[in-house]
């Protein structure tokens, strides 16, 4: 099989969908938008430069892990570009930003091999950006994670998922008996209490997913396993008690109708903008995706159905489920340990953060206020996304 043609093939397909979209945008607008067109330019130049450092200088690893994330920052631009035009232009800098970091990680990151050293450091570095909007945060939208500096920012736990898995990778690399597997379980529990406090509910719920896939995969009993989801059932009781927050985003997810006008006009809103695009979709430019709140963000997957129909969003979904297996293929040809985890936790990473927003935004589960990597808007979500990526890209140069 011709890889490399496999690969050029995809990448043009890549280029047509950002002009199409583009090009749909600047022609809806009167005057026509030349805006759109060179946001469109500077997408796809950005992409093929970067494709070809990558292709030129380190042509083992595995390239689709690239392509399918530039495809998904395409879909994620044309709609900022659709619903807010200052986003969409704030976005491509991040996208700049974030594929420069992926460049820079696989072109000067040494071995990773020797970053297993630093167990430590990482466990240090994941309690303090996890529980740094505890103490210094600022609420919004109901959850406390945010860390705000003037006009700017960010979340803390974003940075704090990148430790916390090379933290967990150090921990577990070495698993022979239970008794070492007592402070990783501690630390992960403080990690949780953290984003319960926080009412970050959505972290807490990634945090766990990366946690039990890295423990099964490491340690291959599902004892382990059922035991966490004992704990964690435990919980999310406790919580439920405990905390307003928690009782009233289970109630909207058992029946959202009662409480349309208020609790729940987020969650109303986006299931009837999801049914009124069907399965076709109204049409880029030509839905009302501004009816539902945050749509730039924790909505975004809502606008995208509702303009370019359910038929998109199912392809979104396998466009994510493609990057992840790619992701996981990189865990499976390589040799060392620690690798092997990264690799296994920062796909768990993005499989779990697009199961849990996609999940809430449907309502199959309660709603939980996060990014759909690579696609809403947010700067520190899309390079940490590029940066775990990276990594993946890296350990996937290593193990051919």
């Amino acid at each position: 099989m011709d890889t490399r043609k496999d690969e050029k093939k995809l990448l043009r397909y890549t280029y047509l969908l950002c002009l199409v979209c583009f090009l749909n945008l600047a022609i809806m607008k009167q005057p026509f938008d030349k805006g759109a067109i060179i946001m469109a330019l500077i997408t796809c130049l950005l992409i093929g430069y970067s494709y070809f450092i990558i292709r030129k200088f380190f042509s083992d690893g595995d390239k689709y892990i690239f392509i399918f994330s530039s495809i998904l920052s395409v879909i994620g631009l044309v709609m900022l570009y659709r619903l807010d035009t200052a986003s969409a232009i704030k976005q491509v800098i991040w996208f700049a930003i974030g594929v420069t970091a992926f460049i820079l990680i696989v072109v000067l990151l040494p071995d990773l091999k020797s970053f297993c050293k630093h167990r430590y450091i990482y466990m240090i570095l994941t309690l303090i950006f996890i529980g740094m909007a505890t103490f210094f945060g600022t609420e919004i939208n109901g959850s406390k994670n945010w860390i705000v500096f003037g006009s700017y920012s960010f979340q803390p736990s974003e940075f704090g998922k990148l430790f916390l898995v090379a933290y967990l990778a150090t921990a577990l690399k070495d698993y022979k008996k239970f008794r070492s597997l007592i402070e990783p379980a501690f630390v992960v529990l403080i990690c949780l209490a953290f984003m319960v406090l926080q009412k970050d509910l959505g972290s807490a719920l990634i945090f766990f997913g990366i946690s039990i896939t890295m423990l099964y995969i490491a340690t291959s009993q599902f004892k382990y396993i059922a035991a966490c989801l004992v704990l964690f059932s435990a919980g999310c009781g406790f919580s439920y008690m405990l905390f307003d927050h928690v009782r009233i985003r289970f109630l909207i997810w058992r029946n959202p109708w009662p409480y349309a006008n208020n609790k729940s006009y987020q969650v109303v809103q986006s299931m009837l903008s999801i049914a009124s695009g069907g399965l076709t979709g109204t049409g880029l430019g030509l839905g009302h995706p501004e009816y539902v709140p945050v749509n730039t963000t924790d909505f975004i997957f809502a606008a995208i159905c509702e303009e370019l129909g359910i038929i998109m969003g199912f392809a979104l979904i396998i466009i994510y489920f493609l990057l992840v297996y790619r992701c996981m293929r990189a865990a499976v040809y390589v040799e060392d340990e620690f690798s092997r985890l990264l690799a296994v936790g920062y796909s768990a990473m993005i499989a779990s953060q697009v199961l849990v927003i996609i999940g809430g935004v449907i309502n199959m589960i309660p709603l939980t206020g996060i990014t759909l990597p690579l696609v809403s808007y947010g700067g520190s979500s899309l390079l940490i996304t590029f940066i775990s990526l990276g990594i993946i890209q890296k350990i996937s140069e290593e193990g051919r």
